[in-house]
């Protein structure tokens, strides 16, 4: 990594939130707003009236998290209630999920059938790709109110006049207000589809927490965590949303899953896999600022790349999408269930770029579905919400970035951007 790349800098504060924090560092801010263990959990259970958590795997990184999140997270007064609410939501919606297996045990017959998983290169427009295909009524995604608020199982009848959703739309734009310039970076609603992270974080073995929050041992033992069990709960999930308000198939979401694709086809053996690639050195750049403006939302203490460089670095990045190769290559993930868009063909050519992700995924594409594409965009331009700002590398950096990045571009035919 470069060294105009070993710093981030934090845009300026609300001055309503500067005077919040600022009044926090003359209180015993630990103590008013808890983050110890067994209290979160007994909250959790009084809040539901549940206390069966189901498998307990759940339980050795909730502690690792909430020590984290105590010792590492270095949050200010803000970002102490949004971590506190943050792990309350998860275990009442782990709590609720049992609920609704034990009180309707039929609850686990149902099929989570083909579904359609993204497995993207972070920034790499898996967002927008993401909602052009949810635009499909044959492709159901999780909503972001729903995977909050898994109990009780929502139901079709209710599914967009359900009150959860407003309380997870004050919960959810409150990053945008916390940091505006969030909103230019990746756009947050409640009724819109999001990323499996957000629901996979009630088993507290998800990448949503180290994106919001400076972990590194949480992020440590993510490396060595069960994520078999982590995606094992989220099936649970996608169940429990479904029984009352069916989906044909999912369409799924996160650039995490890009870690774990053999886990996926383990737990879900008839996925289909979408990897979507953009040119990796710009994308990269894009990743730092995002990350620096979410930790920003909870923490006085900006980013320090260099203590990240492990998972932000350029050799780490060109590690994960090597061994996706080695992965389709050596066969421990089925070929024919895999296969690309380009990041470029989808800004050059919307329509077409998801008429082809159709052709692959084996579904029919029609002159209605290409329209709906074309309404959606049309009513939501490229920068209706402000301009991503970001640095790119030098030409010299840039030179050995793209030798570092060769075998991916090259395998997946990725076109450079700059």
């Amino acid at each position: 990594m470069s060294d105009d790349q070993m710093s981030w800098v934090p845009p300026q504060r609300p001055e309503w939130l500067s005077t919040f924090n600022d009044e926090g560092r003359h209180m015993d801010i630990t103590n008013l707003v808890p983050l110890d263990p067994n209290e979160l959990i007994e909250t959790a259970k009084r809040a539901t009236g549940f206390d069966d958590f189901g498998d307990e795997r759940w339980r050795e990184p909730f502690h690792i998290l909430v020590k984290s999140l105590e010792e590492e997270a270095a949050l200010n007064f803000f970002g102490r209630l949004m971590a506190r609410n943050d792990v309350l939501n998860c275990l009442k919606a782990l709590l609720g999920v049992h609920a609704a297996f034990k009180q309707h045990p039929e609850i686990a017959d149902e099929v989570i059938d083909r579904p359609l998983i993204i497995a993207a290169l972070p920034r790499s427009g898996s967002s927008i790709l993401f909602e052009l295909l949810s635009l499909d009524p044959d492709l159901g995604s999780p909503l972001q109110w729903e995977m909050m608020f898994p109990y009780p199982p929502p139901e079709a009848a209710t599914y967009h006049s359900d009150p959860r959703a407003d309380a997870c739309q004050h919960l959810i734009t409150q990053w945008g207000r916390v940091a505006p310039s969030f909103s230019a970076i990746h756009q947050m609603d409640a009724r819109l589809p999001n990323e499996c992270i957000f629901g996979q974080a009630a088993s507290f073995t998800s990448e949503y927490f180290p994106s919001q929050y400076q972990l590194p041992t949480y992020g440590a033992y993510l490396a060595r965590a069960d994520w078999e069990f982590s995606y094992g709960f989220y099936k649970k999930m996608l169940q429990v949303l479904q029984w009352r308000n069916p989906r044909k198939h999912w369409l799924l979401k996160a650039p995490s899953h890009m870690n774990y694709v053999p886990t996926i086809f383990k737990v879900f053996p008839d996925a289909r896999v979408l990897f979507t690639h953009r040119d990796p050195v710009v994308a990269q750049a894009s990743v730092i600022n995002l990350m620096g403006t979410l930790f920003w939302i909870r923490s006085d203490k900006p980013m320090e790349v260099k203590a990240f460089a492990g998972m932000l670095s350029p050799e780490a990045m060109a590690y994960g999408l090597n061994r996706t190769i080695d992965w389709l290559e050596n066969g421990e993930i089925p070929a024919d269930q895999c296969f690309s868009s380009l990041y470029a063909d989808l800004i050059r050519e919307p329509v077409e770029a998801v008429r082809k992700v159709y052709q692959r995924a084996g579904m029919a594409f029609t002159e209605a579905a290409a329209q709906r594409i074309r309404d959606y965009l049309a009513a939501k331009p490229k920068g209706k919400y402000g301009k991503h700002q970001y640095d790119i590398a030098d030409a010299t950096e840039t030179a050995r970035l793209r030798q570092l990045f060769g075998r991916y571009q090259s395998f997946f035919n990725v076109p450079n951007e700059i």
